[in-house]
């Protein structure tokens, strides 16, 4: 029984020994240590993102309004042509013999009417032949107009002043005239001015804004920033979702597809670098204060009292001390918020993020001791 008594003593008092070793020689404090940023003044710009489409500011198809084969092509790509100009020529012969035909009918209804007005006059036709023989004139005159009509078609003038965009058709294409599906002969575009057309996302729309200004990039000249304005936003969804009389519009709205509402913009381009259909990357400017105080967003946090940031001070041994400062924002950026309200200055240390919690080494104390590897 001794024995055990001993071995016991032994264990408890090389335990005491080495604590009392352990706790002079080192003290581990457990010290929170922070990543901080300034306080700053800055302008501050908020955007929103889009991506759309370089587009003229006017164009036409040009077609026939008759059917015939294209006969001449006058203009080629890239033309300038004005409003009147002749463009092309359909081959008209078919017109020309209907024209001559609907002329010799007319000369005919033309001198029966003459005659059957002599023979009423002096009481040899009745009044029913005569109102007979003017209707047929009447007839004839109208065969006549609509002949002269198509073949003054024929003759295809560009609609308006602008530039020939594409190759137009070549001579021997038919020209097939209709209000569905007709033959494009050539494209014309008023390229003195271009617009950007963009989807812009449902939960940005509401912060853009007729007159506000953008900026933009295509592919073809990465280092180049092209400017934009905002000139209309369109009040339908891209796909008319909410129409529900429609079958298609019904099954989109019922798809989980995100919205997107298209905002046309006006884009001077004075070099005439912007191609249609050329990509371009917008970034629309929706807010922006100069000169304000802003903190990183990171910085930002919140809780039942409303948004706080932690700033950080020095204790007279160095150590920091984080203090809770309640603020007001105003304007997000991408990586700063403005600060409206609050107890902030520039120049403050403010908490971004945290590191665990590190054991330092210190001579002497007890406090934060760690317990000794027995």
């Amino acid at each position: 029984m001794k024995w055990k008594l001993l071995i016991v003593a032994v264990i408890v008092i090389g335990a005491a020994v080495g604590y009392k070793f352990y706790s002079d020689k080192v003290v581990a404090e457990t010290v929170k240590t922070y990543e901080t940023e300034k306080v700053v003044r800055m302008d501050l710009t908020k955007t929103v993102s889009a991506t759309g489409t370089i587009q003229p500011r006017d164009s036409v198809e040009v077609s026939g309004k008759v059917t015939a084969r294209i006969q001449e092509i006058l203009v080629e790509e890239n033309d300038h042509v004005t409003e009147g100009q002749v463009v092309a020529i359909l081959d008209g012969k078919d017109y020309q013999a209907q024209l001559d035909q609907a002329n010799f009918t007319l000369t005919n209804a033309r001198q029966k009417l003459e005659r059957t007005d002599k023979l009423y006059k002096i009481g040899a036709k009745s009044l029913q032949e005569l109102q007979d023989a003017q209707y047929e004139y009447d007839r004839a005159k109208s065969a006549v107009e609509l002949a002269e009509d198509n073949v003054n078609q024929t003759v295809i003038t560009a609609p308006m002043d602008g530039v020939v965009v594409g190759e137009p058709k070549t001579p021997g294409t038919m020209a097939v005239q209709g209000s569905t599906n007709p033959t494009v002969i050539m494209r014309i575009a008023d390229l003195s001015e271009k617009l950007v057309k963009a989807k812009v996302d449902e939960t940005d729309i509401g912060s853009v804004r007729v007159g506000e200004l953008a900026t933009f990039t295509v592919d073809a000249y990465p280092d180049k920033t092209f400017r934009a304005e905002v000139m209309k936003i369109s009040q339908t969804d891209t796909a008319n979702s909410w129409d529900t009389s429609s079958s298609s519009s019904s099954s989109s709205s019922s798809s989980n597809a995100v919205i997107y509402y298209y905002v046309t913009f006006s884009a001077p381009d004075d070099e005439n670098l912007l191609l249609p259909a050329m990509t371009a990357r917008l970034d629309i400017v929706v807010g922006q204060v100069r000169d304000a105080l802003c903190v990183p967003i990171a910085a930002l946090k919140t809780d039942a009292q409303g948004s706080y940031v932690e700033r950080i001070t020095k204790d007279a041994q160095g150590k920091d001390i984080a203090e809770k400062v309640y603020i007001t924002v105003g304007l997000y950026g991408e990586e700063f918020v403005e600060v409206t309200g609050g107890g902030l200055n520039p120049g403050d240390d403010i908490s971004t993020t945290y590191e665990a919690a590190k054991p330092t080494t210190m001579q002497g104390g007890m406090g934060g001791m760690r317990r000794p590897p027995f």
